[in-house]
């Protein structure tokens, strides 16, 4: 039996890739730097079991130091690197679809850091087409903070809450009760029609609940995305009568490609849940692709380091449980599609490198380097599962 697992640690970058100046993020180190704020507050990034499997000698060959609290120098368990990303960008679809064998070879269009953000013409059309009062927001913002700035007079008007980030990108926010879950929907495939001419990767619906000042986004976000390319990595398993099994937002973030089965969960811990079962039923030629995203949405892009931590070492005491649920000849990579340093400026994404920790049952432990490009990962899970290779990237194993 061969099966293939990709545990993606949204946003767990390993410190800033050699071109990170350009990107403002020269000295950026999403895991070092968390491990080393910890340790001011007087606590230790204790994540014993993937320190085990070569974390911390990941990140010493990503970044030339070893994360605070991180003791073990060899003996590991895993075959441990760090990749640095192809493509142009440092946002979702691009460290997705890189990971998968498509690097993004273009540049995707953004929006820029004013008041407004959106062009006129833009917002102008969406909102004749969806017949709303208007629109609050319009800025590069983080989306807790302004759905909890702008709620109470979304509710009150029914005006769309709308923003943007660092990554190609329009969020669109609306109360699932007052305004309707599928109301917000349809509004978000307009949009996406009409973002097309400005190269935008991603029209993102927000849905919310709660009332004065007090919300909650929940889980039945959607992401309205391009298609990639070229064929992917889960192209390639699906086509070869291989089970694809999408966990969180990977359908969404691949346009439905190359998906067989689509689980959501409204958070890290659900979307573990998810991974057992799935551990449990997948058979023979599967490909698992999970992405743990509240590392980044609900603690890279807030900047809050201690919430962070906490989530990692959470994940990290469960993965015992994942493992004992492995059989022989399986596969697992625990990687990352960017980063997004808690104590960076801003509130973006980081360019840095990010894990390629590859594990299972008969996997041998060594050192892996630094990979020029996060396609590796890919073409390796797409040998190990008798695939056709992928058009970009080199076998690790």
């Amino acid at each position: 039996m061969s099966r293939a697992f990709i545990l993606l640690l949204d946003s767990f970058g390993l410190g800033a890739t050699p071109d990170a100046a350009k990107y403002g993020d020269a000295g950026a180190n999403t895991l070092g730097h968390i491990a080393s704020t910890v340790a001011k507050s007087g606590k230790t990034l204790k994540l014993p079991v993937m320190e085990s499997l070569g974390l911390g000698a990941a990140a010493h060959l990503a970044s030339g130091e070893w994360p605070v609290g991180f003791d073990q120098r060899d003996g590991f368990t895993g075959a441990y690197g760090a990749a640095r990303e192809r493509s142009t960008g440092k946002d979702t679809q691009s460290g997705h679809w890189e990971i998968a064998g498509v690097p993004v070879e273009f540049d995707w269009g953004y929006f820029p850091r004013t008041t407004p953000s959106f062009p006129a013409d833009l917002t102008g059309k969406l909102q004749a087409l969806a017949g709303v009062p208007g629109f609050l927001g319009d800025c590069h913002a983080s989306g807790t903070d302004i759905i909890n700035k702008h709620g109470d007079e979304h509710v009150a008007t029914g005006k769309l809450i709308i923003y943007t980030s660092g990554d190609s990108v329009m969020q669109i926010a609306a109360h699932e009760e007052s305004f309707g879950l599928e109301r917000l929907y349809a509004v978000c495939e307009m949009a996406f029609k009409l973002v097309e001419p400005y190269n935008i990767g991603r029209v993102i619906a927000r849905p919310f609940k709660g009332s004065n000042g007090n919300y909650t986004r929940t889980s039945n976000r959607h992401d309205y995305a391009v298609a990639p390319p070229a064929p992917t990595l889960l192209d390639h398993v699906k086509n070869a009568g291989g089970e694809v099994v999408g966990l969180g937002k990977i359908s969404d973030i691949f346009a439905t490609q190359g998906i067989s089965r689509v689980v959501k969960g409204v958070d890290n811990m659900a979307l573990f849940e998810a991974l057992l079962t799935t551990a449990d039923e997948v058979q023979d030629k599967s490909l698992t692709f999970v992405n743990f995203v509240d590392f980044d949405q609900a603690f890279g892009h807030r900047r809050n380091v201690e919430g962070y931590a906490d989530a990692l070492r959470e994940m990290d005491a469960r993965l015992p449980e994942f493992i004992a649920r492995l059989k022989e000849g399986d596969l697992v990579v625990i990687t990352a599609d960017h980063g997004c340093d808690p104590t960076w400026h801003g509130s973006d994404h980081t360019r840095e490198h990010i894990p390629m920790i590859f594990f299972g049952p008969g996997v041998p432990a060594r050192s892996l380097g630094i990979s020029e490009t996060f396609s590796d990962i890919g073409q390796t899970l797409a040998k190990h599962l008798g695939v056709p290779p992928l058009a970009n990237g080199s076998s690790l194993l």
